[in-house]
């Protein structure tokens, strides 16, 4: 047996997800009391849910590194395995998901977003490598950043969405 195997076989089978969908715009409709989608995080609460995770909670944020902090500080010391960060990962000003976010892992997982781009390549080209997307560990959690495109947070949860546990089970070793 290699040994990702064995470590997929040891994995958590309960994995609990916190999901945050950073977008300004989006965020200033809620707080004026109009009405808003949020496909992004629709993605990712029925992707996570096809692979079989709990939704602990879902937030909306608007792009602002206080706010996002506070977030991974939230989930950091709360009960949640996973934090689903969707939007914030391009190339814009104001996209600071990436920035905000990374300062607190102890390991990041480049390959998260070298696989995504990868994947993404054969449906939207080129335009894939404008996504930052990664992802990285953090007391024995998982933070996981994607871009706010619903398409690209199903993409991310489809090719990665199964190794969640055995990266759980590795950060915690």
């Amino acid at each position: 047996m290699k040994p990702h195997e064995g470590h997929r076989k040891s994995a958590p089978s309960e994995v609990a997800v916190e999901i945050v969908t950073v977008s300004s715009s989006r965020y200033n409709k809620m707080e004026s009391g109009e009405d808003y989608t949020d496909e992004a995080g629709d993605a990712a609460r029925d992707e996570s849910e096809k692979i079989g995770f709990k939704i602990s909670s879902r937030h909306l944020v608007s792009d602002d590194a206080e706010a996002l902090r506070t977030c991974v500080r939230r989930f950091l010391t709360g009960n949640a395995d996973v934090l689903l960060f969707t939007g914030g990962t391009g190339i814009s000003r104001r996209d600071i998901t990436i920035e905000t976010a990374s300062k607190f892992f102890e390991k990041e997982l480049d390959g998260f977003g070298e696989l995504l781009r990868r994947t993404s390549y054969p449906s939207v080209g080129a335009a894939s490598a404008l996504t930052r997307a990664t992802a990285g560990v953090a007391k024995g959690k998982l933070i996981v950043c994607m871009p706010g495109s619903p398409d690209a947070v199903r993409t991310a949860l489809k090719v990665f969405g199964s190794e969640i546990p055995h990266v759980l089970f590795v950060a915690r070793s």
